[in-house]
């Protein structure tokens, strides 16, 4: 890789209107600034905030490890919580709970979201709700969220739940119940700061631990054909 696509990656094209109102108001406020000097500082700011957003909508190529049984990070992020917890029940998963496994991505993080498990969408569930802070345990309940099932071929489940946060006001999801996705395939993504859930199935220990770093798409979250114990991690 060069030094130049280090710094400068593609942009996903949701991203392009919000690039493109941000330059639009960067411009008309340096044509201002002709006339009131002291609307330049503002022109400034807005140059800032326009190359944040398009980094926010960035979308880099991710390299998915392809061995069978892998379940890998659907989100960039923080380990925010491991716990167990019921699958929302629009996805029809069932009443017991299971591990849960929650990405927080800040502000900062790529929000492109990659399917965690390659299978098929046998569910898809819209829930309206609050923008509580994305970090806590109830936003998995009250906030706005969007659900997905994926049913692999060994006929197990896994469910994917994008959860909209403080400043998150949009979720999007790219897919549709019965489409095929492979493992770190791109199905959605969560505007701006928000949450992503796993549910593991039934008797899949994780293998990250709170407060480790997630590449979507890359970073493995468990192996479905394991027997090795959950890991647990220290912070140096």
């Amino acid at each position: 890789m060069n030094m130049l696509g280090t710094f400068i990656k593609p942009m996903h094209k949701e991203g392009r209107r919000f690039v493109a109102i941000a330059a639009g108001i960067t411009v008309a406020l340096f044509l201002l600034a002709q006339i009131f000097s002291f609307v330049g500082f503002l022109a400034w700011v807005m140059v800032g905030i326009t190359i944040w957003v398009y980094y926010f909508f960035r979308d880099p190529k991710r390299y998915t490890p392809t061995r069978e049984g892998l379940v890998v990070s659907p989100a960039d992020g923080i380990i925010s919580l491991i716990e167990p917890a019921v699958p929302p029940a629009e996805l029809g998963m069932g009443p017991e709970a299971l591990t849960r496994i929650s990405v927080f991505m800040n502000v900062f993080n790529c929000h492109v979201n990659r399917a965690p498990v390659g299978g098929e969408i046998k569910a898809i569930a819209y829930r309206p709700g609050k923008f509580l802070n994305a970090s806590l345990d109830k936003a998995s309940v009250d906030n706005e969220r969007n659900s997905l099932c994926i049913e692999m071929e060994d006929g197990r489940q896994i469910a994917v739940v994008q959860i909209a946060g403080l400043v998150a006001r949009r979720i999007v999801c790219f897919s549709d119940p019965g489409q095929s996705l492979k493992t770190g395939e791109r199905f959605g993504l969560i505007r701006f700061g928000s949450r992503l859930d796993v549910y593991l199935p039934e008797g899949v220990q994780p293998l990250v631990a709170l407060g480790q770093t997630m590449v979507a798409g890359e970073t493995v979250l468990a192996e479905l054909f394991t027997e090795e114990p959950r890991r647990e991690a220290r912070a140096d």
